[in-house]
């Protein structure tokens, strides 16, 4: 499987909060956005991964090296992720798992999607509250999606998309196809959950819960205050606790019975 990351946009909505770099290299805490992305793929056992770059293209392959692969968008400024993707098609073949550059997330999300049994499926965080304009809103229907948009009513949504959605080598194929289809309508700033829209209307794609595990996209200032001050922080407790535990396990796995 092959982990795709959409990294072509600007960030101008982020107001000067990460100077004239490009959204992607946002820092937060010791690393910037795509390097945990690209760490948090690698631990789950994907290696092969690409990049649609386009804003500072030379820039962002500098940050994250000369082992990935990357697709150029040229096109960035009059165009959108479902067109970056679009860009990535001959690299989608066999599968892959493909997420927005501006989420961060706690890395068991990426885990849950992963592993999950189901082919073809999505991130989609049922309990994070109100959904406005902005957020990018799903309904689901026994488990699948059956509607992604942002026009969608707050009323009548029952989640909201992560950014991170995974297809089988049968759903990149559709997907690939579907792809086309809006590229050559015309569709070029649509946003990639629009082609997975049109996907759950032909094959199941199945919604995966976040569980509570955090997570935040970051398009507005307040989000990147959001990520540093709240997000990161309960993302870091995790991690330690996790640790504790493990260490707590290992240690009485190796302590003498009582009597020994």
């Amino acid at each position: 499987m092959k982990g795709v990351i959409l990294a072509a946009g600007k960030g101008a909505r982020l107001n000067g909060t990460i100077g004239d770099k490009p959204k992607c290299l946002l820092r937060v805490g010791a690393q910037t956005l795509i390097e945990r992305q690209i760490d948090a793929l690698r631990r789950v056992g994907i290696d092969d991964i690409a990049v649609v770059v386009g804003c500072q293209a030379d820039r962002v392959k500098r940050a994250c090296g000369q082992t990935l692969t990357y697709v150029e968008n040229t096109r960035f400024a009059q165009t959108n992720s479902l067109y970056s993707l679009w860009l990535a098609r001959p690299l989608l073949q066999g599968g892959f798992v493909v997420m927005n550059c501006d989420v961060l997330f706690h890395p068991q999300l990426l885990t849950d999607l992963v592993t999950a049994r189901y082919e073809d499926a999505a991130l989609v965080s049922f309990d994070d509250g109100p959904l406005g304009d902005e957020e990018m809103k799903v309904t689901a229907r026994r488990g699948r999606v059956t509607d992604m948009a942002k026009t969608l009513a707050a009323s009548e949504a029952d989640g909201e998309n992560v950014g991170m959605v995974k297809f089988g080598a049968e759903g990149a194929r559709i997907l690939v196809d579907l792809l086309d289809r809006r590229v050559a309508a015309g569709g070029l700033r649509d946003w990639a959950p629009r082609a997975f829209e049109d996907f759950a209307r032909v094959r199941p794609l199945y919604a995966i819960g976040t569980r509570g595990f955090p997570w935040t996209e970051i398009d507005f200032p307040e989000d990147y205050q959001r990520a540093v001050n709240e997000v990161l922080p309960a993302i870091d407790r995790d991690a330690t606790v996790r640790v504790m535990r493990d260490v707590t396990v290992a240690v009485r796995t190796l302590a003498p019975a009582a009597g020994e």
